[in-house]
């Protein structure tokens, strides 16, 4: 026996479906016309087939676009997490992933030395967010005050914040990688303040908050920039070895590698 070949549909379900630009259906039809002929299907489940072709279509390119606009600088997953190896409780690695905080507006805070799986958390958590249909939007904090800096010259800053915070999550990575000057600190407090009960915040740092002078200014307090993102806060330590070390260990066979 021979598949039946789909026949196009007619013309005027052609161009009816192209004008309501319901891509997806219309190129599934065809081969859906068959099935449900063959198969005796009911009206109902033929257009129930055709409808969830369309939504499925749309809800993944919706999700390439979120993802693209987040501007993750690689891919990480939270199935790709090893838990067993990291830190974090698995109570806690189960309400972060649940995302329920980032609904609630709570901030999050990974604080540990290099390698400790604050970046792949903070990506992770943002792809699942993403694949939830939330909006996400990942800086360094180097790129974020540059960002924030090119708003000086045309008196934007303000509106970049308000753009800034039109996403349900904002992470900035690598706090305390360099140090900050004054307009800098200014700034981010600025941009951390907006946030404030709106939108969440993920941040991580290899500094521990007591240490956080060493790349803030002088006369500028720690205090002064953690007091907001500090309240409905999820301050997770990380510690450990580098998983970098770790598996530049394994590929080595164990044994130390020359540098």
């Amino acid at each position: 026996m021979t598949a039946t070949t789909p026949l196009p549909l007619a013309a005027d379900l052609e161009g009816g479906l192209r004008r309501l630009k319901l891509a997806s259906m219309r190129a599934v039809a065809p081969q859906l016309l068959i099935t449900a002929k063959t198969q005796r299907w009911t009206p109902e489940e033929l257009l129930r087939a055709l409808v969830e072709t369309e939504i499925n279509a749309r809800d993944a390119s919706n999700t390439r676009l979120r993802s693209k606009q987040a501007c993750f600088p690689m891919v990480k997953t939270i199935e790709e997490f090893d838990l067993a190896a990291s830190s974090i409780p698995a109570p806690t690695w189960a309400y972060l992933t649940s995302l329920e905080w980032i609904r609630a507006k709570e901030n999050l805070t990974l604080v540990g030395p290099a390698g400790t799986g604050k970046s792949h958390t903070l990506i992770a958590l943002g792809h699942a967010a993403v694949t939830a249909g939330l909006r996400v939007r990942y800086f360094t904090a180097a790129d974020l005050v540059e960002t924030l800096y090119r708003g000086l010259a045309d008196n934007s800053v303000g509106r970049l914040i308000e753009t800034l915070l039109r996403n349900d999550l904002v992470i900035c990575d690598e706090v305390g990688f360099a140090p900050l000057d004054d307009t800098g600190t200014q700034m981010l407090f600025r941009c951390v303040a907006a946030a404030y009960e709106r939108r969440s915040l993920a941040i991580a740092s290899h500094w521990p908050f007591e240490q956080w002078g060493r790349f803030l200014p002088e006369h500028t307090t720690a205090v002064s920039l953690l007091d907001r993102p500090l309240h409905h806060n999820n301050v997770v330590a990380t510690d450990g070895e580098s998983y970098r070390m770790r598996e530049a260990r394994n590929r080595a066979g164990g044994r130390p590698t020359k540098t």
